[in-house]
Formats: C-alpha cells, sequence, structure tokens
C-alpha cells in the first residue's frame, strides 16, 4: 500500500515557486514509487473558500485529514502564512489532522522570517492534532537554483527524525495494546 501524501499550497498565485518547493520536498523526501501525491493548490479554489457549508471544500479538507503525510506550504505575508491557508485549515475540528505527519513550508523574500513555519503555522498543525517532525522549512524564493540542495538537506533532517519517531513507536507499541 502506497503512502497517501497530499501538499496544501496557500499562495494566492496558481502554480507558484511556493509549490515547486513543496514538490522538490516530497520527491527528496519520499522514494519514488512509495507514495500517491495529491496537490491542492487553494489558489484554485479562492472563489469557494470562504462558502459555509461546501461539500467541494469539505471533500478537499477530509482527503487532506486521511493522509499519512501533507506538506503546507505559503509564502510569507506579514510574518505569517497566507490568509488562504489559513481559512481552509480554521475547516477543521480540533484533532481534525488526528494522524497526519505535517511539515510546514513557508517562502519568502529573505532571511528576516526564517522562523515563520516553526513559530506561526506549526502550532496550528499540532493544535488540530497533526504531528510537526521538527522544525518547519523556510526557503528564500529567489533561490531557486539553489533548491535542490536546501531541500536535500531538510529532507535529510526530515527523514533523522522521522526514522527516530519510528523507533520510539516499535519501542512504545506494547503499550497501546489494553490491559485486560
Amino acid at each position: 500500500m502506497a503512502l497517501k501524501a497530499t501538499i496544501v499550497v496557500g499562495n494566492p498565485k496558481p502554480k507558484s515557486r511556493t509549490l515547486k518547493v513543496a514538490e522538490t520536498l516530497i520527491e527528496k523526501l519520499l522514494a519514488p514509487g512509495s507514495y500517491e501525491l495529491e496537490i491542492i493548490d487553494l489558489a484554485d479554489h479562492a472563489a469557494e473558500i470562504f462558502a459555509w457549508p461546501s461539500e467541494k471544500m469539505a471533500a478537499l479538507n477530509n482527503r487532506v485529514a486521511e493522509s499519512d503525510l501533507a506538506v503546507f506550504a505559503s509564502p510569507t505575508y506579514k510574518a505569517s502564512y497566507t490568509g488562504l491557508l489559513k481559512a481552509f485549515l480554521d475547516r477543521y475540528p480540533m484533532n481534525g489532522l488526528t494522524g497526519v505527519t505535517a511539515i510546514p513550508v513557508h517562502t519568502g523574500g529573505d532571511l528576516t522570517h526564517a522562523m515563520g513555519p516553526t513559530v506561526n503555522l506549526a502550532p496550528l498543525l499540532v493544535e488540530l492534532g497533526a504531528v510537526v517532525p521538527g522544525r518547519g522549512f523556510y526557503f528564500v524564493a529567489d533561490q531557486m537554483d539553489r533548491l535542490d540542495e536546501a531541500v536535500a538537506q531538510a529532507a535529510a533532517e526530515y527523514t533523522a527524525n522521522l526514522t527516530r519517531l519510528a523507533q520510539v513507536a516499535t519501542a512504545t507499541a506494547s503499550l497501546s495494546t489494553p490491559v485486560a
């Protein structure tokens, strides 16, 4: 069974550099053929993001919640993530992302807000029940010529963190068995 990976991009501009960064992260993090990838570019859903209720938006939220791994990517706006991404995440109830491993990603013009994905987006993802396996990934958007190198380094950190988490999970598996 293939891992279900999803990218959610909160850039108001469709097919953005932010999407490219997220796609490259998935490609560097996961082995080819080991996953199925769905991309949700919220720019394509901007007209309906504030519609309540919305079957279409609920279906998108459900697909992300059923993911094994989700990358939530946004350009940095006012030292944080976009309203488009926030509006999408606001549709989840408490613990709506339980069981999802989530990686927060921001792009920006310089390193001024490099802690943004860690201090702004990661706590929201954790509040929704997701597991965030390390600090968020921040990429300076005008350094696309160094994308592979920067993403490979981030993917290596996530891989190391996830490997350690898997070891802990294996060691604690007996704790999840109900005591008779």
